[in-house]
């Protein structure tokens, strides 16, 4: 489906369209409709034919308070070109309502447990709000202690959105939800890291006027795990940002890399800007060679700084996967160039919203980029990994490739996903990290078990040998259908976020179990907790009788098979066993013999 374009519109102001009431709006959108019209109403009585045109253009930007399901106007995101609509706050949001609320979210699928993580000041859910596009960041000094940032939605019938955020310090069992960073504005598109020290950082998108396109980011500081954030530093950015920590020993620790796509954003085609202060202030941004849009970034084990995306310098070109780095960006004394950058062959092309699939209004994901720190034989190494439209009938695989040299040269690409070739599934949202042992861990949303392009589960994967082979893959969540509670927006957000350890990975994502966008965490890897990976375990022996990569004392219900040795031991533990019990016997029928 590679040759299928997807369609390429602008839309510059479209008059209001009807809402849907009889499907899944609520009243709320009728009344948020009839305040935009009013408002477009008296517009054009008081300032005649001008205000018409500019009526025209608020209620085209505004007006349309019910998503049209598989239509992509009035979205985030319409081909190359975005258009970016602002809704006014919502005027009674489920928030403020104490009957608009159910139980928190715990979603069990095996051993794998999910925590719903937008909860209200009680750990209640918000029934009727929205969450989605999630980030995580995890206290290196502390792993028990992390936070979480999403784009908080008070009411679907509202496209206006904030930037919440939780934090838990008991390593992801509970979470407390706050109010959003400074509640009652504008944000989106979060993206959190966190320094050497512990100190959080949330990059949050948002407006510096009224018009269309004056997008710019924000940096927030938080020293006490989340609880509380400082003011925000002016901090460039644009649209699709990403930002990294610097958090090796070179000289560039503390450092903070963020990038961001050249449409909606501060600086046109400047698109990199960097701090080197831990985030108290942020300099010009400067030039991306190939201008990487859509993509990730990451810091090397050295200090080198990595970017990943689609081309967009001179040509936008989704089939053009591209990367580039800079080695001397550590250098807080000189100013930051890229001395390497290239297209890589991936295999298939980003595909792009067209209004249908499984997200309809959104990315399929963003191109991620990481780097392996281990002090194994794979340190240095640097990956890449995106849900891509292949040639044939699959419209989007897991792609990985692979280089050993910093980027010089590349692998072949490889596919992640295990299901048949040409079986038409959706592999999307797809994220990657590295373990500090080098263990490479993705997840992705997967629609193969179901057939349908809406209902999908998230899958888990792994490799041992800096993915030249992959795991079997492993369904970690039940079944959810994405186009389920669509904020005035028809989108789940464009990302999902992993973190990796020695023992397995934190995933942070968005499902609609309940039937609305929320956001959950899940532990995956180490099934019972004992800090070795379970994919090790059964390496070393551990059962695994129905081989499904679950060590099968993480099973109820399965019959352990067990080693030779665990067999001896269990022969000789019988027969002490039985020895005992037999000298017991004979001493009892002794005694009823002897008077």
């Amino acid at each position: 489906m590679a040759d299928e374009q997807n369609s390429m519109i602008v839309h510059f102001g479209m008059m209001p369209q009807r809402p849907d009431y009889l499907g899944h709006q609520s009243w709320e959108a009728g009344i948020m409709e009839f305040v935009v019209m009013v408002d477009c109403w008296v517009r054009w009585h008081r300032c005649g034919m001008a205000g018409l045109v500019l009526a025209t253009l608020v209620c085209g930007a505004s007006g349309q308070m019910s998503p049209v399901k598989n239509e992509s106007p009035n979205h985030d995101f319409i081909g190359p070109i975005q258009q970016k609509r602002i809704d006014p706050l919502p005027l009674f949001p489920p928030k403020d309502n104490p009957f608009a609320r159910s139980a928190v979210g715990v979603i069990q699928l095996g051993p794998w447990t999910s925590v719903q993580v937008n909860v209200d000041g009680a750990g209640a859910n918000i029934v009727g709000d929205a969450a989605n596009e999630p980030s995580l960041a995890i206290d290196p000094i502390d792993p028990s202690r992390m936070v979480v940032g999403w784009r908080q939605f008070d009411s679907i019938a509202s496209n206006f959105r904030q930037a919440g955020r939780a934090y838990s310090h008991d390593g992801g069992v509970t979470w407390t939800a706050p109010s959003p960073i400074e509640a009652g504005i504008f944000r989106s598109d979060p993206v959190l890291d966190v320094l050497s020290d512990g100190t959080f950082l949330y990059y949050s998108l948002t407006v510096d006027n009224p018009n269309p396109g004056d997008f710019l980011c924000q940096a927030f500081r938080s020293t006490d795990g989340g609880v509380t954030f400082g003011p925000g530093v002016q901090a460039f950015g644009g649209d699709k940002a990403w930002v990294a920590v610097d958090r090796t020993t070179s000289i560039g620790n503390g450092h903070i890399y963020a990038t961001w796509q050249s449409f909606f954003n501060c600086c046109g085609f400047n698109t990199f800007t960097r701090s080197v202060d831990g985030g108290l202030s942020f300099e010009t941004p400067v030039f991306i060679p190939l201008g990487p849009t859509f993509g990730t970034t990451d810091v090397g084990p050295d200090g080198e700084v990595y970017v990943a995306g689609v081309l967009n310098a001179g040509a936008f070109d989704t089939s053009s996967i591209v990367f580039a780095k800079s080695s001397n960006a550590r250098d807080a004394g000189v100013t930051p160039s890229f001395e390497l950058s290239a297209v890589v062959e991936m295999g298939g092309t980003l595909r792009l919203s067209s209004g249908s699939g499984p997200n309809p209004a959104g990315l399929l994901g963003q191109v991620q980029i990481v780097t392996d720190h281990s002090n194994a034989v794979t340190r240095g190494n640097v990956y890449m990994l995106a849900s891509l439209d292949p040639d044939g009938p699959d419209p989007a695989d897991m792609m990985f490739v692979r280089s050993e040299d910093g980027g010089l040269t590349w692998s072949s690409p490889v596919v992640v996903n295990d299901d048949p070739a040409g079986s038409n599934n959706w592999q999307w949202f797809g994220a990657i990290s590295v373990g500090p042992n080098g263990r490479i861990d993705t997840v992705w949303n997967d629609t193969r078990a179901s057939g349908q392009f809406n209902v999908s589960e998230l899958y888990y994967a792994y490799s041992f040998d800096a993915g030249l082979t992959w795991s079997q893959n492993m369904p970690i969540s039940p079944p959810f259908d994405s186009l389920l509670g669509f904020p005035n927006q028809n989108k789940l957000g464009d990302y999902y976020d992993i973190i990796s350890d020695e023992a397995g990975a934190s995933i942070i994502y968005a499902a609609t179990f309940n039937g609305e966008q929320d956001v959950y965490f899940l532990r995956v890897g180490d099934c019972d907790g004992n800090g070795v990976h379970d994919g090790l375990q059964i390496q070393n022996g551990d059962a695994d009788i129905n081989q499904n990569l679950i060590p099968d004392v993480c099973e109820a219900g399965v019959i352990p098979v067990l080693s030779g040795g665990s067999l001896l031991w269990m022969a000789g533990l019988l027969i002490v066993a039985g020895t005992l019990i037999l000298n017991q016997r004979r001493a009892s029928i002794h005694s009823d013999v002897v008077p």
